[in-house]
């Protein structure tokens, strides 16, 4: 079976890569873990996985970055990938907006940042 594809996005280079390898500690094998330092980064790996046929398992995503807010991200994601994991990280955001795009997109979680990798892992895993 193919490795799993959860895309983290997040502007802050060393909390991405601090992200990346907790996450591959605590999913383990199976998982295969891609980086994207900007909104607009984003888009370009989802758009590079599914024209490749690929499939996004899960996209977990910073709030808010210069350009392109987190919420972007993942209504792009949900697009490409209906059945994609959306996670949503934040150390500030609206709880308004919040709960406005959980009812839209149907989030797996939003968590504060520093958050616990393995209720994340849990979230990517889901049920």
């Amino acid at each position: 079976m193919p490795d799993r594809l959860v895309l983290c996005v997040d502007d802050e280079a060393v909390l991405l890569l601090a992200l990346r390898h907790r996450l591959e500690s605590v999913l383990g094998a199976g998982y295969r873990i891609e980086t994207a330092l900007s909104g607009e980064s984003a888009l370009a790996a989802l758009e590079t996985i599914r024209a490749g046929g690929g499939e996004a398992a899960a996209v977990v995503s910073d709030w808010r970055m210069p350009g392109m807010k987190g919420d972007e991200v993942l209504r792009a994601a949900r697009a490409s990938f209906p059945r994609a994991r959306l996670m949503l990280l934040t150390g500030y955001a609206d709880r308004e907006e919040l709960l406005a795009l959980d009812s839209e997109l149907g989030l797996a979680g939003i968590l504060q940042k520093p958050c616990d990798m393995r209720e994340l892992a849990e979230l990517i895993r889901g049920p």
